[in-house]
């Protein structure tokens, strides 16, 4: 036995990658619950194995006293120095209890924690490689599904993709070959678990990754994303440097790049818009194609406002089932309130209403004019003046008759 199983032990570490020292410790360690097991011993024993021969040793260790009380646990002071002179109160000796038919065992032993130690081994491989695809987009082969989830193979494992990330509208059919995003990769106990998604918006972002030279190299920032899978996104995009175009690049010549996202979504529509610090614009930016004439803001919530649009333009603001509203908000990260011009009355801070249509003619701008209307002095009422005018010329009537 001793020479297969230092050949084992050099065959695991070439070929598995399984560190000899590892299996060797963890092999001792299971050598001394199988001694205590199949000779009914308590007592203290410390197991060796020879990596060069592949000899195993069993050892009882007994601690040196002057009276012994338990001889499976304990030696006296004077048989310890039979042995060697240098043992003192103590200390503790090791005496070797190895059973003739000990090596039956110890290979029984030794099969299960080579196969254990191989089996933990492999999923440590396999998570290992499959973790770094994380938050990545990787392609595989429908095996099966069911009620629950999709079975794709990536050939050393399989991974799920449940109801909720499954594309409105797809079918997967077995041997189909689909690119998914791979959202978590989980160390579980049976082994390493790959969750994969369709509809994260992580994949738009990946794809548009693949399509636009510009955002992998950063020269073009994806700032965020809002999806409603299978039907639309939008997707913020902006650059500092001011020579390039963060839109059409993403767009591509003729639309080319934009499309080729299209067509791995199957036809889901996506929209690119571009990213401004100014939270004015980027509201009215991400309700596009709808027109803004004014965003207003809550004193009270920063992060909530009111969109006044055109009243011709209230029902392309809101979307379908109100999902153009939906997505701008997720968008910007504002809580949107969408309003028509006709039910909206902007009153500046002289408490005199203002015509919508200069407001979006742009012939008043509602923030200057407050602005400036609460940096003014009070000035006098020239309705009143001229009231205090005709008082003082009729007094002067009456004095004179």
């Amino acid at each position: 036995m001793s020479k297969e199983m230092v050949e084992a032990l050099d065959a695991l570490e070439s070929e598995k990658g399984i560190k000899k020292e590892y299996v060797i410790e963890s092999l001792e360690a299971a050598l001394v619950a199988a001694y205590k097991r199949n000779y009914n011993q308590a007592q203290n024993v410390n197991v060796e194995f020879d990596a060069k021969k592949g000899n195993i040793h069993v050892y009882a260790v007994k601690e040196v006293v002057e009276d012994v009380v338990d001889d499976r646990l304990e030696v006296s002071l004077e048989d310890a120095q039979k042995k060697s002179r240098g043992y003192e109160v103590g200390d503790h000796v090791q005496e070797e209890v190895t059973p003739k038919d000990f090596g039956r065992i110890a290979a029984q032993t030794a099969k299960q924690v080579i196969m254990q130690r191989v089996r933990e081994a492999e999923r440590d491989i396999i998570y290992n490689e499959y973790s770094q695809y994380e938050h990545e987009i990787i392609q595989g082969t429908v095996e099966r599904s069911d009620n629950r989830y999709v079975y794709i193979n990536f050939g050393k494992i399989e991974a799920v993709m449940s109801k909720n990330d499954q594309m409105p509208g797809e079918t997967y059919n077995s041997r189909d070959r689909i690119r998914v995003y791979v959202t978590k990769v989980e160390n579980a106990t049976k082994g390493p678990q790959v969750f994969v998604s369709r509809t994260d918006p992580g994949l738009v972002k990946r794809l548009f990754e693949q399509q636009v030279p510009e955002i992998y190299d950063g020269t073009v920032e994806i700032v965020s994303i809002a999806r409603e899978a299978g039907d639309r996104t939008k997707i913020a995009v902006k650059s500092d440097n001011p020579d390039v175009d963060p839109v059409g690049t993403c767009v591509g010549p003729k639309g080319t790049r934009v499309q080729a996202v299209v067509d791995e979504l199957n036809g889901e529509n996506i929209d690119v818009v571009p990213y401004v610090d100014d939270p004015v614009d980027f509201i009215a930016n991400a309700l596009n194609p709808a027109e803004v004439i004014a965003v207003q803001f809550d004193e009270n919530d920063k992060k909530q406002c009111i969109v006044i649009v055109p009243d011709y333009h209230l029902s392309l603001a809101i979307g379908k089932k109100g999902q153009n509203a939906r997505l701008a908000a997720k968008l910007t990260g504002y809580k949107i309130d969408i309003k028509p011009e006709s039910q909206v009355e902007f009153v500046d801070d002289n408490d005199q209403d203002v015509d919508i249509s200069d407001v979006e003619s742009g012939k008043i701008d509602i923030e200057k004019t407050r602005e400036n209307a609460a940096n003014a002095d009070d000035a006098e009422n020239p309705a009143a003046n001229n009231s205090d005018e005709i008082d003082n010329e009729d007094d002067s009537t009456d004095s004179e008759e």
